[in-house]
């Protein structure tokens, strides 16, 4: 047999978690057509050199914002840079499979900090493509995708297109029936379409942008008990994934949400993934009751897991725009202000700040932010007395309250007040636990959202290095939960590298799983205007990515094909092994624009 590419002598991981070895592939046609022990014939066929480098199934990304710039700059090289060869989009019950592009723009660019702008104008361009989930499938194959790609049914966007986003948001108005039987017969046509499941929102802190309805919470939150029961009942039917988001004011409600996910009377359980399972500093008891709840509820017939990334959660905010802020009235009173006089003046207000230092100092009310100031490093500010200062060392040498410090700068400086704080998973021990849990799974990167507030495009390599360093868990453990165990889970053909499986696959140096791994840098982002977004750079980490085969990056650079030819595909749910889509082969038919 001839092959396409050999990628000889690595150590090789076949994502089951089963024991690793040294190993030759040989990939033909975009599959992984032979694993051997013995060299392979290597005449026609491009040979990569992995000796001293692990080879292993591209790592899947479960939770992304990736629904506008798969659209404009469909490579996502930021993520395939870091060996990720599958994302998954359409999260926190956002979508743009049915909303229109103005009712997009206020559904995504306040929580997911996606400027506005570009929001309506990739749309604009791009949304009288598609009339259906099918027809939005097409036309992200249309598009010359570099991973894999796979997609929710946002909740949100189902809602808004369905009732209006006016009403979709608004408590007194409920869906007719007629409403509802749309609904479920939107989600079917999804599901049927390969769509992985539905996702929803229930926590009240994520706002809508715009004009119209600024500062409602999402369309899901809205969700009648009634409406979220026929929907679930379609995702249990059909084996399918609901991803949750809990109410984060009343934690209460886990209960019911929790409750929901076991199959009674025969019926299936309900897949269900929530956010997320992390060493939360505002309160480091959580992490201890996740794994527990979790396992009850699986006892007792459930399949529910948490989300996690494996890494500090490091945060950056220019100036007041972070969305910690929603968590509190005053934050959220100075983020409904978009005119920055409007906003000046509110900060400056004395009983707005008497306001602020008193929410701000109330530890008993929920939150995922600290509220500490005295953690919160400023990084960049024209005033160059405040930098490499927390917020509260800067009040000390003022003679002001921490609040007070901190709403200055704002009101001086606006967004070129440039501060970083980590909000949870800052113990090594603690996020080695959380890591370890069966019932959490590695993911919610935010790739393609915040885009100036954080960078964890990385986190698999990161967990990768813990596992090589520290030994919490073993390397192929590691590896299977950054890949096999996703992929099975979520009803993926993605996550294995064996013989007869999709050649997906990421070739690491271990000799560079080093601290470079937890820098952060700036670059442009071309699609949208040249803003600058917080990125990894580890280059020297990730060998070569490959999807179908094909080569897209590797030694720091991205191939010719990437954004050129389309590599990747819509990853539908319940598709075969080693399912190829011919027209992600090299050949002219593969070009597309």
């Amino acid at each position: 047999m001839g092959f396409d590419v050999i990628i000889r002598g690595g150590r090789w991981f076949d994502g089951t978690g089963a024991p690793s070895a040294i190993r030759t592939l040989g990939i033909k046609d975009g599959k992984v057509a032979a694993v051997s022990a013995a060299d392979l014939p290597a005449e026609g066929a491009r040979v990569v050199d992995a000796s001293g480098k692990w080879v292993m199934p591209g790592f899947i990304d479960i939770h992304t914002h990736y629904d506008v710039e798969a659209l404009a700059a469909p490579g996502l090289g930021e993520s395939v840079r870091h060996g990720v060869t599958t994302v998954v989009f359409g999260s926190c019950s956002l979508g743009t499979v049915h909303v229109e592009p103005l009712d997009a723009a206020d559904l995504f660019s306040r929580v997911e900090a996606v400027p506005r702008e570009h929001v309506l104008s990739i749309l604009g361009r791009h949304r009288d493509t598609w009339g259906s989930a099918a027809e939005y499938i097409a036309a992200l194959e249309d598009r010359p995708l570099g991973p894999n790609v796979t997609a929710f049914l946002g909740h949100s966007d189902l809602r808004a297109a369905v009732m209006g986003l006016g009403r979709s948001t608004d408590a007194k108005a409920a869906p007719t029936g007629a409403e509802l039987r749309r609904m479920e017969l939107l989600l079917v046509d999804a599901l049927r379409a390969g769509m992985i499941g539905m996702s929803e929102m229930r926590n009240p802190w994520d706002k809508l942008d715009g004009d119209r309805y600024r500062s409602r919470t999402l369309p899901s939150t809205f969700g009648t008990r009634a409406e979220r029961r026929r929907l679930y009942r379609i995702l249990r039917s059909s084996g399918r994934v609901l991803q949750s988001i809990p109410n984060l004011n009343l934690p209460v409600s886990l209960i019911p949400a929790l409750l929901a996910s076991i199959g009674r009377g025969g019926t299936k359980p309900l897949k269900t993934s929530y956010l997320t399972a992390a060493d939360v500093k505002a309160n480091p008891f959580l992490m201890h009751i996740m794994g527990p709840l979790a396992r009850a509820v699986n006892r007792l017939g459930g399949d529910f897991r948490w989300q996690h990334l494996p890494v500090p959660f490091q945060v950056f905010a220019d100036g007041i725009d972070l969305v910690v802020f929603e968590e509190f009235g005053a934050g959220a009173a100075a983020l409904h202000l978009k005119d920055e006089v409007e906003r000046n003046a509110l900060l400056q207000d004395e009983a707005y700040r008497r306001r602020f230092r008193r929410e701000y100092e109330n530890r008993w009310t929920p939150r995922v932010w600290h509220r500490d100031l005295y953690d919160a490093h400023i990084v960049d500010c024209p005033d160059a007395s405040a930098v490499g200062r927390t917020f509260g060392q800067v009040g000390d040498e003022r003679g002001v309250h921490p609040v007070d410090a901190f709403l200055d700068l704002v009101v001086e400086h606006g967004p070129k007040v440039r501060w970083h704080t980590t909000i949870s998973n800052h113990r090594p021990q603690a996020l080695n636990h959380l890591s370890s849990l069966p019932e959490v799974q590695m993911g919610f990167s935010d790739a393609g959202a915040h885009l100036r507030n954080m960078a964890f495009y990385n986190f698999p390599l990161r967990l990768l290095r813990r596992a090589h360093h520290e030994g919490f868990m073993t390397i192929e453990r590691a590896v299977h939960r950054l890949t096999g165990e996703l992929g099975s889970w979520y009803g993926l053909d993605a996550g294995f590298l064996r013989e007869g499986d999709r050649a997906d696959l990421v070739i690491v140096d271990p000799d560079h799983l080093g601290p470079e791994l937890d820098q952060a840098q700036e670059a442009p982002v071309e699609a949208f205007g040249g803003l600058r977004r917080m990125v990894n750079r580890n280059d020297a980490t990730v060998v070569a990515t490959f999807v179908a085969g094909t080569r897209i990056f590797g030694a720091g650079e991205y191939a010719p094909e990437l954004g050129r030819r389309r590599t990747g595909r819509f990853l539908r749910a319940g598709e075969p092994r080693g399912t190829v889509d011919p027209r992600t082969l090299p050949g002219p038919a593969a070009i597309v624009g």
